[in-house]
């Protein structure tokens, strides 16, 4: 039987705080079932499990192996490690909830490595128009519970390898989505067909229970021919409107609600706004017009909506939809040529954008990068610092209210002094700023890895290293900034990046390494952006899942932390900032989510936050 310390006065705040609340007001979220995963390690077996956001801060925990209790008094943390655990053991978990215990979990027995291999379907290659051979890879991913068990499925993208950049010529093969279950049962494939160019920047897609009934419909553009889970095509099934470049300049464009469960089209509309003339967007030759991104967020301060746009060097355009008994409809359009109070907007936007509520009225904004769409559809600010490619929304700064926003930025010639920099996201405000040395600042990210100083700290592939209140920590930077992950014991958070997860230790100012995927076959996805398909809090506790897919496509890697952690936090998933942030994570340069909170060594407790889970 493994000792615990007692639980934190600030874990017991955030349960306190996070915890059991709901009112006409509330966010609805998922359902999540208990998400127990057990991994045997050198000392027995490790068994972490979910604190979901609508349980009373009362709750406590007993765990079961072989139906045999572990613990002595119901405990508060939601990690145990089993020492006399074994790879045949069975473990269950049960809450206990004022005095009583709560139904079992489901049986988990331990993975016998540090990961879950799930197998996938690879498709078979083919060979372009232009003469070009290409075979698939694993992409981007969402995770999404589209039967209702509770449970999330995985939602992945294959690409083709002959993927290309908008400025790159050439033809590519088919983008398509397959679902899985962890157990790699292949729910469905959708083939979007010739008519949707394959690359990072023209395929968004949001999973997500948008209607509220348990189960996530799948949201993306289409075209004619585009195939449905069920074999339906959308459209003209014969029509191919690829120019000799590859580009696809012409024809119809669409938005489609599939069922998530069956792969099923359920709905199709025109897609807003059409691409009307090319050149209006930037050039002709079709670079600018297809720029797309798609996220989630709660535009009425209780359900989910679909967002999706197109455009960010020059015009931006932003069309909120909803998904409501059956029927698609649009909230609002926003259109940086719409009028004088909207142009700002054009040029601002990011190879991704984030969603948080930035003005605090209970409502989600769309912060496009350096201008805020507000939940109504109405531009809150554009910093006039122009286009950028990494983007980090949460309340970075314990010591201000709200919401802070880092970004970094591509031209000097509108970014003047301020190439990396936090704004207020709820006014624009410039807080502090780097130069950029009059460079393209390409990479940067922000989240907290030194205890030292209060809240995040920040940098790029430019410039030193910053805390979150502007303070110069050191004039270098660290050299990982492409993704992050909450994945050891403590409340700081560890560098990600392309197969490896590294600690920041700040007295020899260097990441060390804390997991190689590269020993277990693991490969990144996206070039030097060096990717993984999803990083999340899918199961367990607190602590972030990665999903990486295998060398040769053949499987997703699931990997959890095995490590042990004296912080009981409500699992991220139902934090909605969070949750949004990660159904947006396959969007153009894929970003890693914040939470509504600052989550770090110096964090307080949060803001108490109204959540219902649906059904």
């Amino acid at each position: 039987m493994t000792m615990r310390s007692p639980i934190s006065k600030l874990a017991c705040g955030l349960l306190l705080a996070v915890a059991g609340l709901a009112h006409a007001d509330a966010l609805q979220v998922e359902k999540l079932d208990r998400g127990v995963v057990a991994l045997s390690a050198p000392s027995g077996v490790f068994v972490s499990w979910r604190l979901l956001g609508n349980e009373p801060a009362s709750v406590r925990f007993n765990v079961y192996r072989d139906g045999r209790r572990l613990n002595g008094a119901p405990q508060a943390l939601t990690n145990f490690t089993d020492v006399q655990g074994r790879a045949d053991s069975l473990y269950t978990v049960r809450a206990v909830i004022d005095g009583r215990e709560q139904p079992a979990s489901a049986a988990t027995a331990p993975w016998a490595q540090p990961y879950l291999r799930v197998p996938v379907h690879k498709p078979e290659g083919g060979t372009t128009p232009d003469g070009v051979a290409y075979t698939y890879q694993l992409n981007d991913g969402s995770p999404a519970d589209v039967d209702g068990d509770g449970q999330y499925e995985l939602i992945v993208k294959w690409q083709p390898t002959n993927a290309k950049d908008n400025s790159h010529r050439g033809h590519t093969g088919h983008t398509l989505l397959d679902a899985y279950r962890l157990d790699g049962t292949r729910l469905w494939r959708i083939d979007l067909g010739p008519n949707i160019r394959a690359g990072a920047h023209y395929t968004s897609f949001v999973a997500y229970d948008f209607d509220g009934d348990g189960r996530a419909e799948v949201m993306m553009k289409t075209a004619d021919g585009t195939v449905d889970g069920t074999g339906r095509v959308i459209g003209d099934a014969k029509a191919d409107f690829r120019n000799e470049g590859g580009y696809v300049l012409s024809g119809p464009e669409f938005l489609t609600v599939f069922n998530g469960q069956t792969g099923a089209a359920m709905a199709s509309t025109d897609y807003t706004p059409p691409r009307g003339d090319v050149g209006a967007w930037g050039d002709r030759y079709g670079n600018r017009v297809d720029r797309f991104t798609a996220g989630v967020a709660y535009l009425d301060g209780q359900r989910p909506s679909a967002v999706f746009a197109r455009g960010y060097y020059t015009r931006a355009v932003i069309a909120a939809w909803d998904w409501r008994g059956g029927q698609l409809t649009q909230r609002w359009v926003f259109d940086s040529d719409r009028d004088a109070a909207s142009k700002p907007a054009a040029g601002q936007g990011a190879h991704w954008f984030s969603v948080a509520d930035v003005d605090g009225d209970g409502r989600q904004d769309i912060i496009y990068g350096a201008a805020t769409i507000a939940s109504t559809g109405q531009l809150l600010y554009g910093t006039g610092l122009c286009h950028g490619d990494a983007l980090h929304v949460s309340n970075h700064d314990p010591d201000r209210e709200g919401q802070q926003v880092f970004m970094v930025h591509e031209s000097p010639r509108c970014y003047g002094a301020h190439g990396l920099e936090m704004h207020d996201g709820a006014t624009g405000r410039v807080l502090w700023s780097m130069s950029g040395n009059n460079t393209d600042v390409g990479r940067g990210v922000c989240f907290d890895i030194d205890p030292a100083h209060p809240g995040a700290e920040c940098w790029g592939n430019v410039g030193g290293l910053m805390n979150a209140s502007g303070k110069l920590i050191s004039d270098k930077h660290p050299n990982r900034y492409n993704f992050a992950a909450w994945w050891d014991g403590d409340l700081l958070r560890e560098s990600l990046d392309h197969v490896a997860i590294d600690k920041w230790n700040p007295a020899s100012f260097k990441f060390e390494p804390l997991l190689s995927g590269k020993a277990f076959g693991a490969a990144s996805n996206n070039g030097t952006k060096g990717n993984p398909v999803l990083s999340a809090d899918l199961l367990g506790d607190w602590r972030e899942e990665v999903v990486w897919r295998n060398e040769d496509s053949t499987a997703l890697l699931v990997f959890s932390t095995g490590l042990p952690s004296e912080h009981r936090l409500v699992t991220l998933m139902h934090d909605p900032q969070y949750r949004v942030q990660v159904a947006a994570q396959n969007a153009g340069y894929n970003q890693p989510p914040h939470t509504s909170y600052h989550l770090g060594a110096a964090m307080k407790t949060p803001r108490p936050l109204p959540i219902k889970v649906t059904p």
